[in-house]
């Protein structure tokens, strides 16, 4: 048979190795395009109803992980971040107990409505959010407010797009200029030092109003930390300051543009650096002791009911006359009177017992100037 000649045989094997390679490069390429696929989810950010840390300080340890937290749990979770008890004990391994005497300065919650994910690159931890129910930071308020009513902590509690603002003490002064309602917030984006002039807008416009309501949520957080530049002397006091922030932009582009829209994607990309900066900012201000959350929900399952409130109630330290025979409830000043009294009353015990073994080794006769002068006296005699 000539060199050059193929049989049969062999075109039929070289044809079968030839669709071999093929089905395995094509295996071979699903297997590659899964994996980055994979790894670009994880490198972009948390996908879907999550909670994301985004700045706190070394002795407030979050731990890393999937573990999933309730979203009618978050006002227990950021009173025990920022040292406070809680009626009822949170079960969830995200949050480890931390020292007793140390507290952050501030805590800053950013709840994001209408939204799947945001890029939040750089985070402390990320835990996906369960049973998203509207929630209040209501109670952790009147805790801050309870605890130090006499050095006037800063509570802020705003959500632009719905014009419901609280402050309570010290914010009335620093947010006193402090655009809350749409109209004003609007006014503020036509005035110099708005972040029309900074932003990539895109394809967001500048008459819409979607577009209006998402660059004025912006606007308000830009202010807020440049309000706080100007009174950095509130984040070296001792009392720590609250801030809790609703916004509801981009759940209006969903709604009118879709999420698919240039105009949505834009304002996502936007809003994440934002926050990014936003969560540095305060974190620097105070003093790198501040926990920065941000709480991303698609929709809520049940509308929101608020209880109305005065500004002024607060709660009654004592609980006398109490039919069920309670304990007086403590104030912030029992754990330094307990340690007080405590370190007293073992330097006293230590001071007795010293003094008893001394006095009891003691020799008359060597030690005891009184004996001595005794004995010379009794010698003259």
């Amino acid at each position: 048979m000539p060199c050059g000649a193929v049989t049969s045989s062999q075109l039929t094997a070289a044809v079968a190795r030839r669709k071999m390679s093929l089905t395995n490069w094509r295996r071979m390429e699903a297997v590659f395009s899964v994996s980055f696929a994979l790894c670009f989810l994880f490198a972009t950010g948390v996908h879907g109803d999550g909670l994301t840390v985004l700045q706190a300080p070394d002795f407030v340890s979050f731990q890393k992980g999937d573990w999933p937290v309730s979203g009618e749990k978050i006002p227990d979770l950021v009173a025990l971040t920022m040292g406070f008890s809680v009626q009822e004990d949170l079960s969830w391994p995200g949050l480890q107990a931390g020292p007793l005497f140390q507290r952050p300065r501030a805590n800053v919650l950013v709840v994001v409505r209408g939204v799947d994910g945001l890029t939040l690159p750089q985070s402390v931890a990320s835990y996906p959010l369960e049973n998203p129910v509207p929630f209040t930071l209501d109670s952790v308020a009147e805790t801050v407010h309870s605890l130090f009513a006499e050095d006037t902590p800063v509570v802020l509690q705003l959500a632009p797009s719905e014009e419901r603002l609280y402050m309570l003490g010290k914010a009335n002064a620093v947010f006193e200029d402090l655009p809350v309602t749409l109209q004003q917030i609007r006014a503020r984006l036509s005035q110099d030092g708005s972040v029309l002039t900074s932003l990539p807008l895109n394809s967001l416009s500048r008459n819409a109003e979607a577009d209006l309501l998402f660059l004025s949520e912006v606007q308000v957080l830009h202010d807020i930390t440049a309000l706080l530049q100007r009174h950095r002397h509130l984040a070296k006091d001792h009392s720590p300051d609250l801030y809790s922030l609703e916004l509801s932009g981009l759940e209006e582009l969903s709604r009118v543009y879709g999420q698919d829209s240039p105009q949505y994607r834009d304002a996502t990309a936007i809003l994440a650096s934002v926050l990014k900066k936003f969560g540095e900012d305060v974190y620097s201000l105070y003093g790198n002791n501040a926990v920065v959350e941000v709480v991303t929900v698609k929709t809520f399952e049940a509308p929101l009911t608020r209880k109305s409130r005065s500004i002024l109630e607060s709660k009654q330290i004592s609980n006398p006359g109490s039919p069920y025979n309670l304990a007086y409830k403590y104030n912030f000043h029992y754990a330094v009177v307990f340690n007080i009294v405590l370190w007293l009353m073992i330097a006293l015990a230590l001071a007795v017992i010293a003094i008893a073994y001394n006095l009891w080794n003691m020799d008359p006769g060597y030690d005891s100037i009184i004996y001595r002068m005794t004995n010379q006296k009794i010698r003259l005699e």
